[in-house]
């Protein structure tokens, strides 16, 4: 069945946001109507009408602690709407460990879901089979 799914990033190098436009990509592939925005041009009314939302955000921090989301990301969030009607997903950039930026993402976002079953990282922009079958099984 044919889903609205809108991606979200903030990037500050582009690896991010080629990495949402490769989820998008594969999204659009399967047949899905796909957003992609980024965190600077978010639109509120495709985010309200969409199934499933996926946030994603380049590792902020430290190399192996005190990993956080960056603060476009955190201020977007806070625009967001309530999402717990959506299916909502997760991702992230990262060079060496992602440490605890899951747990900081899944904090930032309580006020607006807290049902998320879906994180992806990556250490580049290369969308991967296991991406793509934790993506294909988060839609089911």
């Amino acid at each position: 069945m044919m889903k609205n799914i809108v991606v979200i990033y903030t990037s500050r190098t582009g690896i991010t946001k080629q990495f949402a436009e490769e989820i998008a990509a594969f999204l659009k592939s399967s047949g899905n109507e796909v957003n992609c925005f980024s965190d600077e041009r978010v639109d509120a009314d495709a985010v309200n009408k969409a199934d499933a939302v996926l946030l994603g955000c380049w590792t902020h921090g430290l190399f192996f602690f005190a990993q956080h989301p960056a603060k476009p990301w955190t201020e977007m969030v806070k625009q967001l709407a309530d999402l717990r009607n959506k299916k909502t997903g997760l991702f992230v950039t990262y060079k060496l460990a992602t440490g605890s930026m899951f747990k900081k993402m899944r904090q930032h976002l309580i006020e607006k879901t807290t049902d998320i079953r879906l994180e992806l990282k990556a250490r580049n922009s290369i969308l991967t089979e296991l991406h793509k079958k934790e993506i294909y099984s988060w839609l089911q």
